[in-house]
């Protein structure tokens, strides 16, 4: 029998420029990190009887090297690689060791150490990782000098804006939202709020993005504790407990290399698992307040509005010119800012938005609180590729 999982306690670092914080290593990220979760959490390191360690850039045992700044008690660690969705993927892992009653008590740890500039690939030896996905985009857009990500990111909003006509400026509009979002969130590598003009006139980086609409890599870290239900009830943390009420995880299908460049960012792994979360909670997105979504780019925002099921095909442009995913609308859409605002250090991030998405359901959001937020959905991808969605429900 499936058991019910628990969200018992949720840290994280504020996320830094890389390098801005002289001798702030990872172990430091990673016991910060750490030590913030077991703290909301109120239950001491030794109540944790397993942990995945999420990182994309260090060495084999990064996590332990990590971890081991709490204490030495001899669980087993398992370091985890997702790219972009690797935060979320330990998540993942945690949730489904409690559900299927292999552990009572997980932590779920993420962290990086970046470099300035744009992701690059550090193995010239051997394949990359995403090499299919960028032969498939070059054959069909072709390559320019911009980062890849960009141009793959960037190449799915032009398909989006050729097909339902969406403009440049509605596109901007994400990046005007969750600038001014993260404002509001003092964990944020960024808290400058632009305007509209300010984001279209910033530097271009690939049509239709320019450098406002484009996340930063950032040092940080974020951690969450997943509990059984007999744990919550033993330890008394139910009035704080936050359940994942449905999770899943998925990776390509053939239909990523249909053609269309939307698929290439994982527009087909997000529906694909959105529709898996539904179904085994048995909540939709309409019952939901509140979302922390995929903002690499301000185009991976406006896609995965329908890729998420928020509208129809065609919708998502109405949804942001019209205000539906913001205070006062339908849904407050990345309320810390996204990683466009609030950073992206890959191992961290899918566990920074658990962290948000506890606080929301928590009222613990201080000025970026969503009223009334009871339902929260959470998405995150890394290409190459997986696709993590989760939902989640206030404590009782």
């Amino acid at each position: 029998m499936t058991r019910r999982s628990f969200v018992i306690g949720v840290g994280m670092t504020r996320f830094e420029k890389p390098g801005s914080r002289p001798g702030w290593d990872y172990p430091d990220i990673g016991r910060e990190a750490a030590v913030n979760a077991l703290a909301d959490a109120g239950i001491p390191y030794r109540d944790v009887d397993h942990a995945f360690l999420a990182y994309c850039y260090g060495d084999s045992t990064s996590g332990q090297r990590a971890l081991y700044e709490v204490g030495l008690t001899g669980i087993p660690m398992v370091n985890v690689n997702n790219n972009c969705s690797t935060g979320s993927s330990a998540l993942y892992l945690a949730n489904q060791f409690v559900r299927a009653g292999l552990a009572e008590c997980v932590l779920a740890l993420g962290f990086e150490k970046m470099e300035r500039g744009s992701l690059r690939e550090y193995w010239s030896d051997r394949a990359a990782p995403t090499g299919r996905h960028i032969e498939a985009m070059a054959a069909r857009r072709g390559l320019t000098g911009a980062p890849a990500a960009a141009q793959i990111f960037g190449n799915a909003g032009r398909e989006y804006m050729e097909r339902y006509g969406v403009s440049r400026e509605t596109i901007a509009r994400i990046a005007e939202k969750n600038h001014r979002h993260s404002v509001n969130n003092p964990y944020s590598q960024f808290r400058d709020e632009y305007s509209l003009a300010d984001i279209l006139a910033s530097p271009a980086v690939h049509d239709p993005l320019t450098r406002l609409q484009c996340c930063p890599t950032s040092d940080g870290g974020a951690a969450a504790v997943v509990a059984s239900e007999s744990f919550v009830e033993r330890h008394d943390l139910g009035p704080r407990a936050v359940e994942i009420a449905g999770q899943a995880l998925t990776t390509d299908t053939e239909s990523t290399f249909d053609g269309g460049d939307a698929g290439l960012v994982g527009y087909h792994m997000t529906r694909d698992a959105a529709r898996a979360v539904y179904d085994r909670s048995g909540i939709g997105p309409e019952d939901v307040q509140v979302i922390e979504l995929h903002d690499c780019f301000s185009t991976n925002e406006l896609i995965t509005y329908e890729a998420l099921g928020l509208c129809e095909a065609g919708g998502a442009g109405r949804l942001i010119d019209e205000g539906v995913v913001d205070y006062g609308g339908r849904w407050v859409v990345n309320p810390s800012g996204g990683l466009i605002s609030k950073g992206h250090p890959l191992g961290a991030t899918g566990l920074a938005q658990c962290a948000e998405l506890c606080w929301q359901l928590r009222g613990e959001a201080a000025a970026r609180q969503v009223a009334g937020a009871s339902t929260a959905l959470q998405h995150n991808i890394g290409l190459g590729g997986a696709a993590v969605v989760t939902m989640y429900r206030a404590p009782a």
